[in-house]
């Protein structure tokens, strides 16, 4: 099988997919989603490196204009209407990538997750912020591995982040802050079964992510914690998912992400798990959501 990574680069997931994949017996071609073209009613098309593969594993969602993101995702979307396996499919990648539209439907499948309210002024900020308790999370609506987050529990300073963020265009995405014991829980979940999962901590402050300094440890889930992260990866349609898990002050257990690029490299050496090997392979065998 010949498999492209839709990537930006030969980072490092890109490299340990490629390890995999020769290790398992098929072949693999870096493309570059920023550079991606297509064509209809012609044949041959200089560059198409997409027409030759037998599949695509997304490894990025780089930023870009409206029409290119646009563009990126009606391309895979015709893929896969081709019969194109496209791992994670465009339609998850989608829901995922916006953290509006996922929270939406985590709630509508009545899982729970923090109160959020989402807005575009900084004076309905200002109120969402009150009518959170005062005390906030402030994320970009687009973002990963807590990338542009800031916790915000002052009115001044509240006022003084919703104005610059509006005049910068941003969204405002807030979400109630929930008080936790300084970790929480990520599971890959691939074709319906939790991989793996690790116990993130927080080294100090409050973000467990170990991109941004928090530690990690491999941990069994509990039956409810499993069938909780199923539940989420299936609420947005993603194959495989890092799923992130919240305890609340009273056991109460949040769901606070699903991210359908999920990255291992923490996750591989904490639980000693091949998550590139175990990606490729089911990959390979399918089925890929077509």
């Amino acid at each position: 099988m010949k498999i492209a990574l839709l990537a930006g680069g030969d980072g490092w997931h890109v490299r340990d997919l490629q390890r995999a994949a020769t290790a398992l017996g098929h072949e693999t071609a870096i493309v570059d989603f920023r550079r991606v073209q297509a064509g209809i009613a012609c044949t041959g098309l200089a560059g198409d490196a997409l027409q030759a593969c037998d599949g695509v594993i997304v490894r990025t969602m780089p930023p870009g204009s409206l029409e290119q993101v646009v563009f990126r995702m009606d391309v895979l979307h015709e893929l896969q209407a081709r019969g194109v396996p496209v791992l994670n499919p465009p339609r998850a990648l989608e829901v995922c990538v916006d953290k509006y539209l996922a929270s939406a439907r985590l709630a509508a499948a009545g899982l729970r997750v923090p109160p959020t309210i989402v807005c575009q002024h900084a004076d309905a900020a200002l109120e969402a912020f009150a009518q959170l308790g005062g005390d906030v999370v402030v994320k970009p609506i687009f973002g990963s591995e807590g990338r542009g987050m800031v916790r915000v529990a002052d009115p001044d300073l509240a006022w003084r982040t919703f104005r610059t963020l509006e005049r910068t265009q941003c969204v405002l995405y807030l979400q109630q802050f929930i008080a936790h014991p300084g970790w929480d829980l990520r599971a890959f979940v691939l074709h319906g079964r939790v991989l793996t999962a690790m116990r993130r901590h927080a080294r100090t402050g409050w973000r467990t992510n170990v991109a941004q300094g928090g530690a990690a440890e491999r941990v069994r889930l509990s039956e409810t914690e499993t069938d909780l992260a199923l539940q989420a990866a299936r609420a947005v349609g993603a194959i495989a998912a890092g799923v992130d898990l919240l305890p609340g002050p009273h056991g109460e257990l949040y769901v606070l992400e699903v991210n359908a690029v999920p990255g291992w490299r923490a996750l591989a050496p904490a639980t000693g798990v091949d998550v590139a090997l175990e990606l490729v392979r089911a990959f390979a065998n399918g089925p890929h959501g077509r």
